[in-house]
């Protein structure tokens, strides 16, 4: 009899942990999943580089950067991506005006962000200076099923001088999340032939985006972020969200914020260069990850800000306002989205 009981004691207790298992596993697995973009500003190490044009960016050089200097913009750095994710840091964070790979191994490996896991999407691009678009990734929740960086359609690989689009085919939880990462040459100076380098990078985006989703007869998760040096209203950004033109229209969740608000301050004006554009797919998904039509959220930690000496209102902290060393994160703030998993039942 006693045996019998204690059998029975035991099955229960035993469907009882594996009850609670479930349960904590869906509830996992019903956790919004955050990506972060961040253009970090001149994240540049201290040696000399002799294969770019870092010179600026050394202890001797104009900017006199420091040891120190970057020690403290790298624990910025890793303070504002567990800030942005309130201590569970985003599953990825895209960024651009990276030097190299060891400025990120520095910041997963030496950091508290070294608890969580992350890995790292980096190749050098052919930008004069050596900034670079990259990511970084949490392995317990995301799968890299590939990546890799491209230039614009038919253009010689010796003519481009800038950065490269980083495109990433991500795995989270069981579906699948196409990336595009973009850093836009500046629009600053009206130069024409940066104009025409900047619609050149959007017509191959769109172009590729095109091709994925007739693949997918418009089923793709589609997920195009990044620092366009354009507003969503600019023509350029039009190539994406234009139902007249040919090709699958996609939203640019940019496009609702607030005008008031931004990523980027220029002379006393906010502006919304750092976008997020999403395919339809992942605004109206009828099962897997999804996004709200107003999921779009940007990091305005009252660290990340500091008030503006010229003009009224707070501005990003940046690193440096022009070669005047201030020691704050970047002169952007980042902007962040929600996947949120629907439940099956």
């Amino acid at each position: 009899m006693l045996k019998g009981i204690v059998i029975r004691i035991c099955g229960t207790v035993s469907l009882l942990i594996l009850s609670f298992s479930i349960a904590c596993s869906q509830d996992a697995n019903n956790t919004p999943v955050k990506i972060m973009f961040y253009n970090v500003e001149n994240l540049f190490d201290i040696s000399d580089d002799t294969a770019t044009d870092d010179d600026e960016f050394l202890p001797d050089g104009i900017r006199r950067w420091t040891y120190k200097k970057l020690a403290r913009k790298t624990n910025l750095l890793y303070k504002t991506i567990l800030a942005a994710g309130q201590w569970n840091p985003p599953a990825i964070v895209a960024m651009c005006e990276v030097e190299n790979r060891s400025l990120l191994e520095d910041l997963i490996y030496n950091t508290l962000l070294s608890k969580f896991n992350y890995d790292i999407v980096h190749r050098d691009s052919p930008d004069p200076r050596g900034i670079d678009v990259c990511l970084i990734y949490r392995r317990d929740l995301v799968k890299i099923l590939n990546f890799r960086y491209f230039i614009p359609d038919r253009m010689p690989a010796e003519k481009f001088t800038s950065r490269s689009v980083l495109y990433t085919k991500c795995l989270i939880y069981s579906d699948t999340i196409e990336l595009f990462v973009n850093h836009w040459p500046s629009r600053r100076g009206g130069v024409l032939a940066a104009d025409d380098l900047r619609m050149k990078m959007a017509e191959t985006v769109k172009n590729k985006t095109d091709s994925i989703l007739n693949f997918r007869n418009g089923e793709a998760k589609i997920i195009i972020m990044g620092d366009f040096n354009s507003s969503p209203d600019d023509q350029i950004m039009n190539i994406f969200t234009d139902k007249d033109k040919s090709g699958w229209a996609l939203v640019n969740l940019s496009a609702q914020m607030n005008k008031s608000t931004g990523t980027f301050r220029y002379m006393g004006t906010w502006e919304m260069i750092d976008q997020v554009i999403v395919s339809d797919a992942l605004i109206n998904s009828n099962a897997g990850l999804y996004i709200e039509p107003a999921g779009l959220e940007i990091f305005r930690a009252s660290f990340l800000l500091d008030d503006d000496p010229k003009y009224p209102g707070l501005s990003p902290f940046s690193t440096y306002r022009g070669y005047r060393y201030l020691g704050g994160c970047s002169d952007h703030l980042p902007v962040l989205i929600d996947l949120n998993l629907k439940p099956v039942f």
